[in-house]
């Protein structure tokens, strides 16, 4: 298929290309780099079955010849990355939404969403279901990535509902792994980084909200699969082993040899508490469950970052 990844640049969109690309299909990617990196597909420059383009999914999107499939995960991700940029994330997941989701009528393409378990905000119930409504402040600071993926949500709907596309959603919950970046404000890449610098850990809260990690080729393979399958409403992907804060501070802190302590900070406003997907509609349609275990994956991710320093 000739297949075309928005925010190709950022961490999970780098490894869904190379996935792709392994599996015999045609990529272009687009990115407008505001967040993420050449580097991350720096060894795809240059091959025949992969194009990047340089653009902002926000204004017109043109792609010649024809399309299959587009993957729409364009978005800044991270605490600090849409803090930094909030205007441009609401923007994202709104205008560059609708003109992926144009293209998409255009070259009568499949679509998918990269979604997020924040659409669930700060939930009332653990773990997540899909069709839990969520608990989110519209006008909070994480609002503009809350409400910017929920109206995103809706939009791929809409398209499919009115327009008839082939849409699917992936909720997307805690992934990490190598290429994350190691100041994007999230916990793994946090931790990991001021472990191997000696520097504290810094717990926000007291450290026993709760968290569910899965190691991104779990993710991308969860992906390929909701691809494929004849599913349009949204399915939560990721890992449902549940760790508080705190505890996994402290694994951190085994699996690095660190000296470095753990201290707590205040919890920023409408933080999680808790955070865990129920992935059973993936597992009973799609045949999916992650494979890859917490200490293996936070090794294999550990040891890329030790290569960065």
């Amino acid at each position: 298929m000739r297949i075309l990844i928005t925010g190709v640049c950022g961490f999970l969109g780098s490894h869904l290309c190379d996935y792709l690309l392994k599996k015999g299909h045609q990529v272009i990617g687009m990115d407008n780099l505001i967040t993420g990196k050449m580097d991350n597909i720096a060894h795809l420059l240059g091959r025949d079955d992969f194009e990047f383009i340089k653009q902002d999914v926000t204004g017109y999107i043109y792609v010649k010849d024809e399309l299959d499939y587009i993957l729409h995960f364009a978005s800044p991700a991270s605490p600090v990355d849409y803090l930094q940029f909030p205007i441009q994330t609401l923007k994202v997941g709104s205008l560059g939404t609708h003109k992926a989701l144009g293209l998409a009528k255009e070259k009568r393409a499949k679509f998918l969403l990269a979604s997020t378990s924040e659409v669930y905000g700060d939930p009332k119930v653990n773990p997540q279901r899909e069709d839990y409504w969520g608990n989110v402040n519209s006008v909070g600071p994480r609002g503009v990535y809350d409400e910017a993926k929920r109206f995103a949500e809706s939009l791929v709907m809409a398209y499919h509902r009115n327009h008839k596309i082939d849409t699917k959603i992936a909720r997307i919950f805690n992934t990490y792994g190598p290429r994350m970046r190691g100041d994007d404000g999230r916990v793994v890449p946090n931790f990991i980084t001021q472990a191997l610098k000696g520097d504290d850990l810094t717990v926000y809260g007291d450290g026993s909200q709760t968290r569910s990690f899965c190691y991104v080729s779990d993710l991308v393979e969860g992906i390929y699969k909701l691809m494929f399958s004849d599913i349009n409403e949204p399915v939560n992907l990721g890992n449902p082993d549940e760790i508080s804060i705190f505890n996994f501070a402290k694994k951190i802190l085994s699996l690095t040899s660190s000296k470095s302590k753990i201290v707590f900070m205040p919890l920023p406003r409408n933080d999680p508490k808790v955070r865990c997907p129920d992935i059973s509609k993936a597992k009973r349609l799609l045949g999916w469950q992650p494979k890859v275990s917490l200490d293996e994956g936070l090794r294999q991710t550990i040891q890329w970052f030790k290569g960065q320093t």
